[in-house]
């Protein structure tokens, strides 16, 4: 019943079966199958099919506000009373981080604490977070502001410079405060709501925005305009130090943070393990 009502609650968020059976890892026919299980066992139609879509009734997500909770809490359950014991750590990292400099902090903790077990799973900050709420991460390693996550305990471990990447590497005259058209991280990523009021004093004005900070530079290398990432991706793409623009001693910095839920970031092992990735952080 437990694998059903997880199926139901997956479906709320992806909004298509074959979406649901991509997080699920299990066919779209199973996927029908649980709901379809769930419908007779509730006597009540759960969902609608618009096209492709799926829209949940009236009743089925009245169900979802209901389980959503007691799902989160059997996970965290499960994390702490089978992970923890056999000393794992399941962790959620933010991909520009786990795909630059987040590689060689993870193996100095690792040599620090050799008896811990590290699982990693790469993803955008929001979903980081999404993952940890519910009890399928322990902890998480990623950017944002701590005002939308008073529900979880977020500690800074680093404040990462912005730089400017040139369009394609190309000298050109700026003075910090001035006006300057750039291409970064969009919207909905964690990063964006900490940048975007320093972006506003120093006068940088987004003109594109992409789903990575990754794609960012890339594009400003290619010389489709000038790009504003976090220090670690330009270094991880081999650009010069003296090639980019900082702006790290102006305020504009990405803070990367350590989050987990409050009753988990209590646990032992998980304060060893903050100790020790917050010490090492600092020379980053």
């Amino acid at each position: 019943m437990i694998e059903n009502l997880e199926t139901l609650v997956t479906l709320s968020k992806t909004g298509t079966m074959i979406e649901a059976s991509t997080v699920l890892k299990v066919s779209q026919s199973a996927v029908s199958k649980r709901i379809a299980t769930l419908e007779r066992y509730y006597d009540r139609k759960l969902i609608e099919r618009h096209g492709r879509r799926v829209v949940l009734t009236h009743h089925g997500t009245r169900l979802v506000e209901k389980v959503t909770p007691l799902i989160s809490e059997l996970r965290s359950v499960f994390l702490e009373d089978n992970a923890l014991p056999k000393g794992k750590i399941i962790m959620g990292v933010s991909e520009a981080i786990l795909a630059s400099w987040g590689p060689r902090l993870f193996a100095a903790v690792g040599a620090r604490m050799p008896e811990v077990e590290l699982e990693f799973h790469a993803q955008r900050s929001p979903v980081v977070l999404d993952r940890i709420r519910s009890g399928e991460y322990m902890l998480g390693v990623c950017t944002g502001s701590p005002d939308a996550d008073t529900d979880l305990q977020s500690e800074v471990l680093v404040l990462e410079p912005l730089v400017i990447i040139p369009s394609a590497l190309e000298p050109f005259k700026y003075r910090v405060g001035d006006e300057l058209d750039v291409i970064t991280i969009e919207s909905r990523s964690g990063a964006w709501r900490s940048i975007e009021d320093d972006m506003r004093r120093l006068k940088l004005k987004r003109m594109t925005s992409l789903e990575s900070f990754f794609s960012v530079a890339q594009m400003a290398l290619a010389g489709f305009g000038h790009g504003l990432v976090p220090s670690g991706v330009a270094r991880t793409l081999g650009v010069d130090e003296h090639q980019v623009i900082p702006l790290g001693a102006e305020g504009l910095n990405r803070p990367v943070r350590f989050v987990a839920r409050k009753s988990m970031f209590s646990r032992p092992l998980i304060q060893n393990f903050y100790r020790s990735v917050y010490e090492l952080a600092q020379a980053v």
